[in-house]
């Protein structure tokens, strides 16, 4: 049997081998700390700390703002110097709360849990709402919402994204290789709320030493199984995993559980495990910075709101001005034009591309050649979308289930002539959608 995989997608250069052979090294901040409100999907979280407060590090310092939201808590000790907006990654401005760091990094006293297997539900879900986990790959979701589903005993699978299929990243590849009791652990404790479900560890097959090693892990675990994936991305997609681990679809109009299936990811895995056994809530994460503009390209474990120029500087900086600046990964991530923005909790990497690894393409004409059709992980048309979205067409855009795209990039990258196919389906997807919220 070959190894599992869906129907489209592309074969990006990786470039991973720049940072991935790099352990994860522990980056103590030294400047400025910044927790934006807004660091997940639903309501921003609302600040209970003050200008000129002492705080100390795994204090909470900003309040879930409803049950689809989640606290915010300091990852180093300090005072409180200002709460106003600032810019982050995606450019917009977010109301902020701005930490001094004595430099100390002194914490306020965790509980941990000696045997989690003797927590009810209620309370694994309580420690998970209470340590403000969300979907650490990108998301941004609570994950306490995706763990209470409607109907629980309907859950036959939880899926571990174990892909990183996005190119040049690799934190969550040093965390399967170094810590990885902990996503075992993790998605025993998730397990643990799901009696009938079985746990999958979706793995791509250019990871063979964690393979192996989370297979041997797993022997005498029943309930998990390892499931090799084809490299291909976007492999990671979550309706691309559902497929691929087990051969179920959904559509934009499903959730997974409506398959029967949760995703999370290693880091949000991981974050499980460390909020129920160790008590402690989501103040650090594993962050890759690379890219041939890299002094020394590494993988850190930081503390969620130190600065990406800070981490720069902590990787040596620049060997040369880079072409272009990414947060995330390059097929997803956001383009930066100044590194002096925070890190939030679904902050995962920050991309510094050289002039040789940056397309150098002009666009042309399109040639209805239908690679971007073959290239979309969705069945989609990509270049038709794109046309529609172009002339303002948005009752034919959805009609043609333009609503449908993820947003992977998948067409843009096939493309021979170059034409920015997911750009344009992205910003009229942005406009259907803000239009059916006024109606």
């Amino acid at each position: 049997m070959g190894l599992r995989t869906f129907k489209g997608g592309v074969h990006p250069y990786d470039g991973k081998a720049i940072s991935k052979e790099k352990p994860i090294k522990e980056l103590k901040p030294q400047g400025e700390m910044v927790y934006p409100l807004s660091q997940h999907i639903g309501a921003p979280a609302t600040a209970i700390v003050a200008v000129g407060d002492t705080v100390l590090r795994g204090q909470k310092i900003a309040d879930a703002g409803g049950f689809v939201s989640a606290p915010i808590f300091a990852s180093v000790s300090g005072t409180v110097k200002a709460i106003e907006p600032r810019r982050v990654a995606t450019g917009d401005m977010v109301n902020s709360i701005i930490i001094e760091s004595d430099g100390k990094f002194i914490e306020t006293g965790f509980e941990a849990c000696d045997d989690y297997t003797e927590l009810s539900d209620d309370q694994i879900i309580s420690k998970i709402q209470n340590a403000g986990i969300v979907g650490m790959g990108g998301a941004g979701f609570p994950t306490h919402v995706k763990l209470s589903p409607n109907k629980p005993e309907n859950i036959e699978f939880i899926i571990a994204n174990c892909a990183e299929c996005e190119p040049y990243l690799t934190s969550d590849y040093r965390s399967m290789v170094e810590e990885p009791e902990k996503l075992i652990t993790g998605m025993k404790i998730i397990l643990q709320l799901f009696p009938k479900a079985k746990g999958l560890l979706g793995i791509e097959d250019n990871k063979s030493d964690v393979i192996a090693s989370l297979s041997k892990l797993c022997e005498h675990e029943p309930r998990i199984e390892v499931v090799p994936l084809m490299t291909k991305y976007p492999q990671g997609g979550e309706r691309q995993l559902i497929k691929a681990c087990t051969g179920r679809e959904i559509n934009s109009k499903m959730l997974p559980a409506d398959a029967g299936c949760i995703v999370d990811n290693v880091a949000t895995i991981n974050a499980v495990y460390t909020a129920v056994v160790e008590g402690k809530p989501v103040m650090d994460r594993i962050f890759t910075v690379t890219g041939d503009s890299v002094m020394e390209p590494r993988n850190f474990r930081i503390c969620i709101g130190t600065s990406c120029k800070e981490i720069l500087e902590a990787a040596g900086g620049y060997i040369h001005e880079p072409k272009k600046i990414i947060s995330g990964g390059p097929m997803m991530g956001f383009a930066l034009l100044d590194v002096d923005v925070p890190t939030t909790k679904t902050s995962g990497a920050l991309l510094c591309l050289s002039e040789d690894e940056v397309s150098k393409y002009e666009t042309t004409a399109c040639i209805n050649c239908g690679r971007c059709v073959d290239a979309c992980p969705e069945n989609l048309i990509p270049s038709r979308l794109s046309k529609f979205a172009d002339h303002g067409d948005k009752e034919t855009f959805e009609k043609w289930y333009g609503l449908e795209c993820i947003e992977c990039g998948s067409c843009s990258f096939a493309c021979p002539a170059r034409k920015p196919l997911a750009q344009s389906i992205k910003t009229m997807k942005k406009m259907v959608l803000a239009d059916k919220r006024k109606k």
